[in-house]
């Protein structure tokens, strides 16, 4: 009866026992796997940084091309104007000759 006892709880520790070894490998895995995206997120961090640094650089360009887009825009309705002006004075010409 004892050695029936004893080969139980023999099972059981190793049964416990093989259960620690597996948390421990799985927290071995999940402390890998928090690295690998630690280092991830500081490489995102640092391209993120990066790319505001050129964002930045380029900014005072950005403003330059709104600024001549706006200057385009205000010349085009210049030209339009000038355009309807133009056809105007041409449709008062005409009358004039034809009288």
């Amino acid at each position: 009866m004892f050695s029936k006892m004893a080969t139980y709880l023999t099972g059981e520790l190793t049964a416990t026992s093989e259960d620690y070894k597996l948390l421990e490998n799985m927290n071995k895995l999940t402390s890998l796997k928090y690295l690998e995206m630690k280092d991830i997120a500081i490489n995102i961090s640092r391209n993120l940084k990066d790319l505001n640094q050129k964002y930045a650089a380029l900014q005072p360009y950005l403003e330059q091309i709104n600024l001549i887009e706006e200057q385009v825009a205000a010349l085009e309705q210049a030209a339009y104007k000038l355009d309807a002006y133009s056809k105007r004075l041409e449709a008062k010409y005409k009358k004039l000759e034809k009288r």
